[in-house]
């Protein structure tokens, strides 16, 4: 380095001649890494229990941040069964490739994990408008087995855990096309109810989980079958039908959503396991993954043929047995 006179004081420079210019590059780096610091986290959102700060929206303001979650078909909702429409142009479902071995990568977004599924996965039937190819599926929880987490609710009932599968309609080759098209996105729900028994394949599932902890981690599952986890499609025939959007920002009103009457099992023991195996980007417990229920504004929630739920069918069967009873009581 050169020392020359400039304006009767020595000022470094260059072997070029320009001034050495390393600490103010470095306070400009360090004022560009605050900024985009700031940036990132005015896009951030969070859920309810997250303890969100002034920045970091939680449900109720993610409109202010995200326009679109405050649309008038945004999911998602609580289904009252007493006003749900019967639909008799709803037909089962057929699914391709739930019973091949896949490998299924797992990674942590900071907001939840999701399971990356290949294209040789697909779904058509069910009154879909098109075929879809499978994308992804995660899961919504609560707070264990004493805190329900499902995003859907039936008759106000939350259910302790919920399981979507997300697919996107033929041709489109990405989410953001598939977002474009108010049927580009077809979403099956699963709903959990606890039981003594451990499901059999889900504590594959949890171990991922725990390999995917920390915010952009992940792992894979070798071997992995839909159906070990979901029932083959000729025994769900019965469901719920409405049009919604997806339930994390931006809240796309493209989705066909699919909510099947028959729910899964998962022990208190794999709850609390799973709600215990993953950090928010905050580096937060990922607890109480679950939207609120949004508004139907004016939206049908329609069920298929066959969808009256089991224990209405186990109800109509005592009365009725229970008639015959009576009957051949007052005839003898």
């Amino acid at each position: 380095m050169l020392l020359r006179v400039n304006g009767g004081h020595l000022s470094p420079r260059g072997p070029s001649g320009v001034p050495a210019l390393l600490p103010v590059m470095g306070f400009c780096l360090y004022l560009l890494t605050l900024l985009l610091l700031l940036c990132l986290c005015t896009a951030q959102w969070c859920y309810q229990k997250q303890n969100c700060d002034d920045e970091c929206k939680d449900p109720s303001r993610w409109p202010v941040q995200f326009p679109r979650c405050g649309g008038s078909h945004q999911s998602p909702v609580n289904i009252v069964s007493r006003k749900v429409q019967l639909n008799s142009s709803l037909p089962p479902f057929s699914f391709i490739g739930h019973v091949d071995a896949i490998n299924v990568t797992v990674k942590n977004n900071g907001h939840y994990a999701h399971f990356g599924l290949p294209e040789s996965v697909r779904l058509a039937g069910g009154g879909l408008p098109g075929h879809y190819r499978a994308f992804r599926f995660h899961f919504h929880w609560g707070g264990g087995s004493g805190r329900p987490g499902s995003e859907h609710t039936i008759d106000g009932e939350r259910y302790p855990m919920e399981l979507h599968i997300v697919h996107i309609k033929e041709p489109f080759h990405s989410l953001e096309e598939a977002e474009q098209d108010t049927a580009g996105i077809a979403l099956l729900a699963f709903l959990f109810e606890e039981t003594a028994a451990d499901h059999p394949h889900l504590d594959s599932i949890i171990a991922a989980l725990g390999r995917a902890k920390y915010n952009g981690s992940n792992t894979v599952i070798p071997n992995f079958r839909l159906n070990d986890i979901i029932p083959a499609a000729k025994d769900l025939h019965s469901y719920y039908r409405y049009v919604g959007s997806m339930t994390t920002p931006g809240c796309e009103q493209a989705v066909e959503w699919t909510v099947f009457h028959r729910t899964l099992s998962i022990s208190s023991r794999q709850l609390d396991a799973i709600v215990a195996q993953c950090q928010f980007w905050t580096g937060q417990p990922m607890t109480d993954i679950y939207r609120p229920t949004q508004p139907l504004d004016g939206r049908v929630v329609y069920s298929s043929k066959s969808g009256t739920p089991q224990k209405r069918v186990t109800h109509l069967w005592i009365s009725v047995f229970s008639g015959f009873l009576i009957i051949v009581t007052l005839t003898h």
